[in-house]
């Protein structure tokens, strides 16, 4: 099995989590083949990057979504894809796959949302691209979930799951106002997004239906009618029936001259029937 043979296999067999990862690494291999690479970073058009621009984002809608495939540079989408590996095979150890990719989507537009909002009341124009704020509510969900889980980490051994979890949002913190805020804005709204859906999930709301089903009517919707295979028709054909009318007629006239046969024999004879008389009669008696 050659390379491209193992990553099909592996996108085929790796459920959800491995397709995001897929999905976000194609979009970077599109970055490079279509995208100009300035100042150490892709300059990504404002209908897939998220703009905080009322007046791109409100005509732009799907951009909520579209920034959260895509990353400035190799590092960062290096760091971000070890990162959601990690974080989701810890989520799909109690999880459902409809339910990573529901919390991957809803996160990614809460985040974006937040970051739009809060550079909009700031008076500060920025866009963002990067999968770190759904990595961000993966991880939380999960720490919410389980935080007393022991992760074995390289070269530092077992720990408590909530330990990484609090240094990287401890981190986030720490570079709020240092370095990409709108990126940190979108982080901590993601971990929050992460945090409020197991909450609610624990209640009894799962949000990740409303993706679940907004994915089924668009897959239902472009879904060919299944085509009912060609069945034979096998037709009963009966031979066509006499009429009533037309049997009695036959049969009165075959009497009529049966009887007729037998009074001439018992008039005359049997002697003194025809050759044709004869054989008449003696088809009738068969």
């Amino acid at each position: 099995m050659n390379i491209l043979d193992d990553l099909k296999l592996q996108y085929k067999l790796g459920g959800i989590a491995m397709r995001v990862i897929y999905w976000n690494i194609a979009c970077f291999l599109i970055s490079l083949a279509f995208f100009q690479y300035s100042g150490g970073s892709f300059v990504y058009p404002n209908w897939l990057a998220l703009s905080s621009d009322p007046n791109v984002f409100m005509f732009k809608p799907w951009t909520f979504l579209t920034y959260a495939f895509f990353h400035a540079t190799f590092l960062h989408l290096l760091f971000n894809m070890m990162v959601l590996n990690f974080a989701s095979n810890l989520f799909m150890t109690f999880f459902t796959q409809k339910q990573y990719l529901g919390l991957y989507i809803l996160s990614a537009i809460f985040s974006g949302v937040v970051f739009s909002l809060s550079f909009y009341f700031l008076n500060v124009a920025g866009s963002i691209v990067g999968a770190s704020a759904a990595i961000m509510a993966i991880l939380v969900a999960v720490t919410t979930y389980q935080p007393l889980m022991n992760v074995r980490l390289l070269l530092i051994g077992n720990v408590k799951l909530w330990h990484i979890t609090a240094v990287i949002l401890v981190l986030d913190l720490m570079q709020f106002r240092l370095d990409n805020t709108g990126g940190h804005i979108s982080h901590l709204a993601g971990a929050f997004f992460g945090f409020i859906f197991i909450k609610l999930l624990q209640n009894g709301t799962d949000l990740s239906i409303v993706i679940s089903k907004t994915l089924d009517f668009f897959t239902n919707l472009f879904r060919k009618s299944p085509t009912t295979p060609f069945t034979k028709v096998h037709k009963n054909y009966k031979k066509p029936t006499e009429k009533v009318t037309s049997r009695i007629v036959t049969k009165d006239k075959t009497q009529q001259q049966i009887d007729e046969i037998l009074d001439k024999i018992s008039q005359s004879g049997y002697d003194c029937l025809t050759k044709e008389e004869k054989e008449f009669l003696f088809k009738a008696g068969k």
